[in-house]
C-alpha cells in the first residue's frame, strides 16, 4: 500500500507547511471539568481531576497529582 502524498508549499517568509487535517488532538469538551490541560512538569495532557497546582518561581502552575510517576504507574497497570 502506497502512503498518501503530503502536500507541501512554501511560503514567502521561506516556512514549509505541510498540509493537515484542521482541528485539535485533544477532545472537545462541552463542560470545563472534561477539558484537558498540560502539566508543567512532564508535560502530558490530563484531565483537569487528576491535576493540581503547585507553586514555581512564585507563579502557580498545574502538574499532575499525586506526582507524574503515580500518574504513569497507574497507566501502565490500567493497559496490562
Amino acid at each position: 500500500m502506497a502512503k498518501a502524498e503530503v502536500k507541501t508549499a512554501i511560503v514567502a517568509d521561506g516556512l514549509r507547511y505541510k498540509a493537515k487535517a484542521s482541528g485539535s488532538p485533544f477532545r472537545a469538551s462541552a463542560s470545563f471539568s472534561g477539558a484537558t490541560m498540560s502539566c508543567f512538569l512532564c508535560g502530558k495532557h490530563r484531565v483537569r481531576s487528576q491535576m493540581r497546582t503547585r507553586q514555581f518561581l512564585g507563579k502557580s502552575q498545574t502538574v499532575c497529582a499525586p506526582s507524574c510517576k503515580a500518574l504513569e504507574a497507574l497507566e501502565k497497570e490500567a493497559a496490562s
